[in-house]
Order: C-alpha cells, then structure tokens, then sequence
C-alpha cells in the first residue's frame, strides 16, 4: 500500500468522524429558542387597581415596573410556539385579539391564535382598565386606553425580541418543592374533596415549581420560565404603588442575579454563585475609599435647579447594561402562574385584626363581620412580605436553574379552539356507573363572591359560603338582570348575585366564548386556560390530559410527560372549582361562572385536544369571541394640566437632604420633586426615578431606578383633581451598596393649559453613603 493511499483512507475516515460529531452538535440543539423583555408598566397615576376590586385603590407610583416577558420555541423546518408572560392581574382577551392583529400584519400567519399564549401572574397591583367585559370595568371607570395600549404594545415588542432572537439551542427541565411559599385559603371548601382523593397529595396546595432552562449554543444558558401556584396578594389592597408582586420580586432578583454573578459566563461553575440579588457593588468601577475625600466630594454637588430634558430612553436598561456583555442576548426570567386559585402568599394563619384570634373556618368572619379577617404574609409589612415571598420563589428557581437536567426533546406542537362555556354540553359519570348528559351556564356571580378572601375581604355584611343569599341584596340584583328559574337551578347551589351572562347593557359584562390551548414542547405539554384554577381542580385537569397522553400516545409519551397549567392565558372568567369545592360556595366557587360543572367542561374539551394532538389531526376553530374594543366606554378624566407654585418649576427639590448628609446602608433616604402627572408620560423602558453614583469627580453613574426593590417611586397630589403634584423617591440603602457619593434624580413630563407635553429633570443634593 503506497503512502499516498495511506493518507488517503486516513483523511476519509478523519472526514468521517467530523461528519458524524458535526450531526451530533447539531442535534444536540433540536430547537431554535428566542427570548424577549419589555416594559409593560402603564399609568402610574390615577388609574384603578385591577385585582380587588376597590375604586378607593388607583395608582400613585411605582414600587417595581412591570415586564413581558417571551419565549419562543420553534423546529428548525417546522412548528413553532410562543408563551409571553405578563406582569399583570390577568390576560385580556382584547388584549390577546389585538396582538394577533398586530402580529399578522407583521408576520402573516407564522403566529397566530394556535401557538400564541399570553399569560398573567395574577399581581393585584398593576393599573386596570384594559378588559372588554362591562363587569370588569366598574372600578376603574371603564376602559383606559393608557393601560391597554401598554400591554398590546409592550406584549408585541417582547415577542419581537425574541423572534429577532431566534438561535440553535437546548431548553432543560427541573422540578423541586418550594415550602412555606403558599397556603390553601379556602381549606373549608378543599376539605370537601372526597377523602381518597386529598390522601393521595401530601398538601393542600401544589408545591411543585417547574423550571425550563433555555441555553443558547453560543452563549450558554439565556434564559428561564418556571411556574409556582401562589396568588399576587402579597400587596395589600391599600397599596397604590404599581408592583410585580411577589413574582415580579423573583423575576427581578433572578435576572440581577444571572447578571451580576453569571455574567455570560458559560462555565457550569459560573451558575454555582451565591443567591444574592443586590448587585450594585459590582456595577460601579470606581469607589471612593477615604471618607474625607467622599465629604470633599459631596459638599460641591447641591441639588440642581430644574432643566428641560430630552427624554431619557432606555434609562433602566441603561442600569443594568454595566452588568452583561454587550453582544450577549439579555437573560430573561419569568415567574409564571399556574393552578393559584385557593393559594395565598399571606403564609400566616388567617386572623380577626380586632382580637387577633382565628377567624371563623368555614365562613372567614370575626363575630360575624367578613370585613375584620385578613390573612398576613410573613413579613413585618406588605412590602417585606412581598420580597420573602419572591426571595423564596428566586431561590428555589436558581437551585432547579443551576441543577437542571432533562433535556427536551421532540415535536413542538399545539393546538387552539374556541369554545361557548355558557351552553356546553359535558358528559360525566354518574353515581353508581353509567353517564349522563349536563349543560353548563350562562355566566353568574354568587353572594360570596362579594365577601372576597382572606387576602381581601369585601364590605357591607357578604360572608364566605354563603348558599342561600339575603333578601335585601337579592332584591337588588334583580333590578339589573332577573335570572329565571332554569338560570337559578343550573347555577345551584350558588345563590345568583349577579346574572352577568345575561347581562348585556351597555354591552355583555362576562364571556361565554373562551379560548383552550395546548402547546407541546417535547416531553412537555401546557394547558393555557383562561381563569383561576384551584388546587384540586387544577390536579384533576392535569391528570386527565396526562392520562390521554400516555395512552392514546404511549409511543410518543411516557411516564414522564410533563402537564403544566397555564393560569390567567388568553382570556379570563374568574374560577375554575371542583364540584365538592363548589357547593361550599366559599369565594371561589361562588366566582366559578358556569355552573357547578366548569371543571368536568374544561376537562372534555382538553382532553380532546390532547387526543387531537398525539393523533396529529387539526381541530375546528369554533364560534369566534367578541371583540368590543369599538363599543368601550370610558369615565376617566384626563390631564388636563399641570402646575407649581409661583417661582418653582417641574423638577425641582421640594424637600432636600440634609446638607452634607452620611448615609450607612440599611438607612432611608427621602426627596420630594415638585411633579406633574405620570401619565403625561409613561416613561416605557425608562424611569421616573433614578439614583446616581458619582464616578471620579465629574460623573454621574446611574446605579438604581424604578424597576429596583430597594427604591421606591410615590406620586402625590394635595387635594384630589388638583394640578400642582409631588414625586417622593425613597431610597432603602442596600447591604451591598458602595460606599461613595450619590444622588437622586427625578425625570417626568408635564401638561400645560394647551396640551403640550414638555419634559423635565431634577437632582438632589449630594449625600455620602459610608
């Protein structure tokens, strides 16, 4: 054999190896994944809270600013599914129609009603307004295109994005039990499940959280979405200050956390780093170390008088820029909802704030009265409870982040149909065997509806399970819309309040259409439902799709498919109960809408998706929802303009720091603005507040904004519709603050007389933090 043909056959087999290791990278990243971020915060002023239903409960600020956040799975040559997640008290189905419009003129139909979910954390203290039901618009004055127009907007851009963002990678699951995160608010209601089904589950509530791991194939891991069933009732219903929640804490925390500790870095030992939010120490390369030198410092920089600015764009990406590769996509963490409907994050026992005994079991009442029993969360005030309960969902997120595994593989697949929930015929099993044939409802409201929970009780004399309804306010809910006798037997045993599903004036105050979604990434399967679903209800919807998909498609699914709820999606009809939990009529099952029967009809209609699904058949589109985006009614003033006191212009201090002043960490420092109204401006992607370290002798570095946990933006005005208004920025100095020079800047925009929106900008004095 010549040498030549040595070389030859070595150089075929070397070409070999390298043909077969190149299909191995490739198949390694069976998916092209894309994620996306943007600002979805809305009006921070004057606009009702969506959530407990208080008109006394409108915005006045910013505690944290709220995001979508987007993750899109697709097949190199094939399907393709998005999941945005939305900091916000529930999906809109105006809102998800006028997406779809928005998304079809940009992309045709590569994303559509079928593989497009939008889902919601359920934060009670985000801005109103953006439902098309009349029932959900009482509150906030009808329709507030400020709050609508944020979401669409904000909802579109992060799904671009991601879509821009699409690169070969590997998405990787983990799932682990998170304690002392949630309890079961309505355990009356849970305990009447029959007694075989609540042995079979450690809890009465799910513990589990499920993580997904996207890495990109250049830039290691980009991104996660996990899912944890707890309400976003950490926030009280007196707080007016816009707010993720405890899920927009955890989502906060863990992309400061990735940023500052990870920092790109593809090592598996650069995911070992400690979990520690806080991460200004490591933004600001240059610290003053001689406190003599920081007084020098300080004492040159006296609050600026107020200046015209052009706006300040993309301020709070600005912040975090410092803390990630230029060139490296932005991580992306979201903190989804699932099966939350009878979970409270307010971990303590329920208790009478007149007594401080238990309250009532079965009803929540204290001496009869529902007004005077709350749940507490586990911190000193609602703010801490906020960041213990985020702080424990973020830490769990990064231990099933840093050890996650099970790699996804398979199809991408989904399928959507629309379905009338108010006239659906379900079959269910009968005692004894056998089947039978029900409908279920037009939509209805019970009188325990009104009495609220533990997290937010309701007024006058409503009480929790409450099955027969008093005469006085039956007799006034008949003046709105009488039910008839069928109506009243359907809904049984809910004694009707409110006959909404028959309601239509000045257009229909509930949904009878409603969109049900499955999306299939591999081994894991989500149910987008449009409504709170409760624990038990949510463990029985699972395992029945479950079971249709190891079965019916036991050659693509084994015991270790994976069955997510994705609660708040799409749309939203309130709660989804188990038919024991109904006929207790605790809040829950009085807000069920459709009847006694809501869960078995969820569970037919996913179940034939499911079947749908494995079988690769397509399913009807069904009746098509409303769109009443043209028939909105709005109540809301607008600004009309804004002022300052003679010889004072918009930005400037109202009330300074203390000249010369030393802050230690932990201390909180205070400085009003003279302002105007937050909604002349909305600030996307940027801040109304910001904290400043100074850099060298000359440079200001922005180091904090609204978007942080530790600072806090509050817009006030003296008297109500007047135009002269106060921005009050604390800031709570963190343990891991540098010590330097800082200060605190406002930025706003405001109205005159003849409608012009001018922009503006203020500092305070300097200050030290040792």
């Amino acid at each position: 054999m010549t040498e030549q043909r040595i070389i030859m056959i070595w150089f075929t087999i070397l070409m070999l190896l390298l043909v077969k290791n190149s299909k191995e990278v490739i198949s390694a990243s069976n998916y092209l994944i894309g994620l996306g971020s943007y600002d979805i915060t809305g009006p921070a002023a004057d606009i009702n809270m969506m959530g407990y239903a208080k008109t006394y409960q409108t915005t006045s600020g910013i505690h944290l600013r709220l995001r979508a956040r987007t993750f899109i799975v697709a097949e190199p040559q094939g399907n393709r599914v998005v999941f945005v997640n939305i900091d916000a008290c529930m999906a809109s189905q105006i809102v998800t129609l006028e997406v779809l419009k928005r998304l079809k003129a940009r992309y045709g139909n590569l994303y559509t009603k079928n593989n497009v979910a939008i889902s919601a954390t359920h934060t009670h203290a985000g801005p109103g307004g953006y439902l098309q039901y009349f029932v959900y618009l009482i509150t906030s004055f009808g329709f507030v295109r400020q709050s609508f127009d944020a979401l669409v907007d904000g909802v579109e851009q992060s799904i671009i994005q991601a879509h821009d963002n699409l690169r070969p990678g590997s998405i990787y699951m983990n799932k682990g039990e998170l304690l002392d995160t949630g309890v079961n608010r309505s355990p009356s209601a849970y305990l009447n499940n029959p007694a075989e089904e609540r042995y079979i589950y450690k809890h009465d509530v799910d513990k589990d959280m499920t993580l997904l791991k996207f890495v990109d194939d250049e830039w290691g891991p980009v991104g996660s979405f996990s899912w944890f069933a707890v309400h976003g009732t950490s926030m009280s219903r007196t707080n007016p200050l816009i707010s993720g929640d405890n899920k927009g804490v955890a989502a906060r925390f863990m992309e400061d956390w990735f940023d500052q500790d990870c920092n790109g870095n593809k090592s598996s030992d650069a995911f070992k780093a400690k979990v520690n939010p806080p991460r200004i120490s490591s933004i600001i390369p240059f610290v003053h170390e001689i406190h003599c030198e920081l007084h020098e410092l300080n004492a040159s920089f006296q609050s600026s008088s107020s200046k015209s600015a052009i706006r300040f764009k993309s301020l709070s990406r600005r912040v975090r820029s410092a803390l990630r590769q230029a060139d490296r996509p932005r991580f992306v963490s979201a903190f989804c909802q699932t099966n939350c409907g009878d979970v409270s994050p307010n971990v303590l026992e329920a208790s009478c704030i007149d007594t401080g005994s238990p309250c009532d079991f079965n009803h929540s009442t204290c001496g009869g009265k529902n007004d005077l029993c709350f749940g507490r969360g586990p911190g000193a005030d609602e703010f801490e409870s906020t960041r213990i309960i985020g702080d424990r969902q973020f830490k769990k997120a990064v231990e099933l982040f840093n050890t996650a595994s099970e790699q996804l593989k398979g199809k991408v697949d989904f399928r959507h149909t629309y379905v009338d929930f108010s006239k659906l015929e379900v079959t269910i099993s009968k005692q004894g065997g056998g089947t039978k044939v029900i409908k279920t409802c037009p939509a209805a409201m019970g009188f325990s509806f009104a009495a609220g929970t533990t997290d937010g009780p309701g007024s006058f004399d409503f009480k929790q399970g409450d099955v027969k309804g008093k005469a006085f306010w039956r007799w006034l809910s008949y003046l709105l819309k009488k039910p008839n006798q069928k109506q009243v037997d359907c809904q049984h045993s809910k004694p009707i309040l409110f006959n909404t599903g028959e309601m239509k004036l000045p257009y229909d105050w509930s949904p009878a259409i409603l969109p049900v979604q499955i999306l299939r990434i591999g081994q894991l399967v989500i149910l987008s439902v449009p409504g709170e679903v409760t624990t038990m209800a949510g463990r029985r919807l699972r395992n029945a799709v479950k079971t249709v998909l190891t079965t019916e498609g036991s050659k693509e699914f084994d015991d270790n498919v994976h069955v997510v709820i994705a609660g708040f999606t799409n749309a939203y009809s309130q709660y989804v109960t188990t038919f024991e939990e109904y006929q207790i009529q605790r809040y829950e099952g009085a807000s069920t809408l459709y009847g006694p029967h809501t869960l078995d009809a969820y569970i037919q209609e996913f179940k034939k998706l499911a079947t749908y699904l494995i079988s690769g058949q397509s399913v009807q589109s069904g009746p098509e929802p409303q769109d009443l985006l043209g028939k909105q009614i709005s109540l809301l003033p607008p600004v009309l303009l804004d002022a300052t006191p003679p010889g004072v212009k918009f930005g400037d201090v109202k009330t300074d720091v203390p000249n010369s002043s030393t802050f230690k960490r932990g201390d909180n420092v205070i400085v009003t603005f003279w302002s105007a109204s937050p909604r002349n401006d909305l600030m996307t992607e940027s801040t109304f507040a910001l904290v400043e370290i100074l850099q060298g002798k000359d440079s200001w570095v922005p180091a904090y904004d609204d978007d942080d946990f530790c600072l806090r933006f509050i817009w006030s005005r003296p008297a109500k519709l007047c135009p002269v208004s106060y921005a009050t920025i604390e800031w709570r100095i963190p343990e891991t603050a540098a010590s330097g020079v800082y200060r605190i800047s406002h930025f706003g925009s405001s109205k005159s007389l003849l409608g012009s929106i001018k922009p503006f900008t203020g500092s305070s004095s300097a200050f030290v933090v040792t």
